[in-house]
């Protein structure tokens, strides 16, 4: 069965109403076949929500928005790490594991300067399928460009998960210091 095709603002007023009224990311496959358009159609609906101010982001899961009240009920901070590559999904795991949100992975290029990744981990459904995703395309991460170094920006609803959380890394070794 073929959608029929929704035209520009009403679908990206459509595309807006869906995700907000989700709390799980919605692909931008899926989002296509809602609306009868290619992938690369959404991709650049996307684009201009963001340039509106809209507050979207991609993750490797899918398409997000990102409510306020979310962030105002929730403590972040900006932590440094260093591991292998092949350690990636153990870090991850230590910090989901903690009842911490992995909001992004950060680095400083020589040439781009900060360059940022979109993740948003919850648990570890949602990093086993990062690290499926990333294994599948043969992705690098951002991390590999700077020889393991790159922050993460956690959060939780309470400072005694992040502590928790940065305990574990520490223990183990991935934090720099």
């Amino acid at each position: 069965m073929t959608t029929k095709k929704i035209l520009g603002e009403e679908r990206r007023k459509l595309i807006v109403s869906w995700l907000k009224t989700t709390s799980t990311p919605i692909t931008g496959n899926e989002l296509a076949e809602k609306t009868g358009v290619s992938r690369q159609v959404i991709v650049q609906d996307i684009s201009i929500l963001k340039a509106r101010n809209y507050p979207l982001i991609a993750t490797a899961q899918g398409y997000m928005y990102i409510k306020p009240t979310q962030e105002e009920q929730t403590v972040k901070q900006v932590i440094a790490c260093q591991h292998s590559p092949e350690e990636t999904e153990e870090e991850l795991f230590l910090l989901v594991d903690n009842r911490v949100t992995i909001r992004d992975v950060m680095i400083e290029h020589p040439i781009y300067g900060d360059l940022t990744g979109s993740l948003m981990l919850n648990n570890r459904n949602d990093v086993k399928l990062f690290i499926e995703k990333m294994r599948n395309t043969k992705a690098a991460l951002l991390s590999e460009l700077t020889e393991g170094v790159h922050l993460h920006t956690i959060e939780a609803d309470r400072m005694e998960h992040i502590e928790a959380a940065i305990e574990a890394l520490k223990q183990r070794g991935f934090l720099l210091n």
